[in-house]
């Protein structure tokens, strides 16, 4: 199993197939270049073992799409107490980095010292991807903080969304609570179908404006309105089903714009139950999410891989 700071030593290598003639051949799999900076996801919220087993997932479907890379994560409100050889069950996002650099100039030193004509590294030393789904200025004030703090060479990517991806994330979670239509073009019916969607997210105006994007696909797929509002806004949410349900929704259904982490406990519940809607589930380590974080990492380096993209739920 992989930790939560890079892949596991030990494990089996994955040897690659013989390309297969003609012109529908599948293209190869790009992996990811040696000595490419490591990807840090920066987890937000409280660590716990929750927390912990999500981002493992995203960061695990990150390196099924990016053979080779070196995936870690460092938590926004982690331990600090860190060192090459000791690591805290949930590293801090500075600890994290600084290891990482510290690790590259130990194996920049051994190879000159082995007698290699080796040059400096150059570059950064990781590209850290925030594991959010839309943006939250105080969240990334601290986590760009973290990463001055680290005084490691490394960037610092948007979050995830808005993106068509997280618009299937929203839909699924829909269906899987049978608040939507799994499959809009098989005509499937959910007598629980909501006829109107309140899209929950944190962060303030920016991060509703965001999601609104996302909420604008999410309407598309599911021909119902769709309002993002903030859940960190006292009464937003309630004011935003009282208002869809004006223009003629009558069954609402509150589809959280976020990840899990970043979510304070009960917030979510408590919202839904003033405003008198179903709930989903958080986004969570849905496939997208891996997807797009690798997809942040790898536009931050000019590498590319085969580009996410949505299967079909319509």
């Amino acid at each position: 199993m992989s930790s939560s700071t890079g892949p596991a030593s030990g494990l089996p290598v994955r040897m690659p197939r013989p390309r297969q003639p003609g012109r529908h051949r599948r293209p190869e799999p790009v992996a990811a270049p040696e000595g490419a900076p490591a990807l840090v996801l920066a987890v937000p919220g409280a660590p716990s073992t929750t927390t912990r087993s999500l981002a493992e997932e995203v960061v695990s479907i990150a390196r099924s799409e990016l053979p080779g890379l070196d995936a870690r994560i460092g938590y926004v409100d982690g331990e600090e107490d860190a060192t090459v050889t000791s690591f805290p069950e949930f590293p801090s996002l500075q600890s994290v980095l600084a290891r990482a650099a510290a690790e590259r100039t130990a194996r920049f030193e051994q190879a000159r010292a082995a007698g290699a004509d080796v040059a400096e590294p150059e570059g950064p030393v990781a590209v850290v991807v925030p594991l959010l789904a839309g943006p939250d200025s105080a969240l990334m004030r601290r986590i760009r903080q973290a990463v001055m703090d680290s005084r490691a060479a490394a960037e610092l990517t948007d979050v995830l969304g808005p993106h068509p991806l997280l618009a299937e994330a929203l839909h699924v979670r829909l269906s899987e609570a049978g608040l939507a239509r799994a499959d809009r073009a098989r005509l499937f019916t959910v007598a629980t179908a909501a006829d109107g969607i309140v899209l929950a997210t944190v962060g303030g105006e920016e991060a509703v404006q965001a999601a609104g994007i996302t909420g604008m696909l999410l309407a598309a797929r599911l021909a119902v309105p769709v309002m993002a509002a903030a859940l960190d806004q006292e009464g937003a949410i309630a004011a935003t089903a009282e208002q869809l349900r004006g223009s003629g929704s009558a069954q609402l259904a509150l589809a959280p714009y976020l990840i899990g982490p970043e979510l304070d406990a009960g917030l979510l519940d408590a919202a839904a139950k003033e405003a008198g809607c179903s709930v989903a589930e958080p986004l969570g380590p849905y496939p997208a999410i891996g997807k797009l974080a690798l997809s942040k990492y790898t536009t931050a380096l000019g590498i590319t891989p085969q580009q996410p993209s949505g299967t079909p739920v319509h």
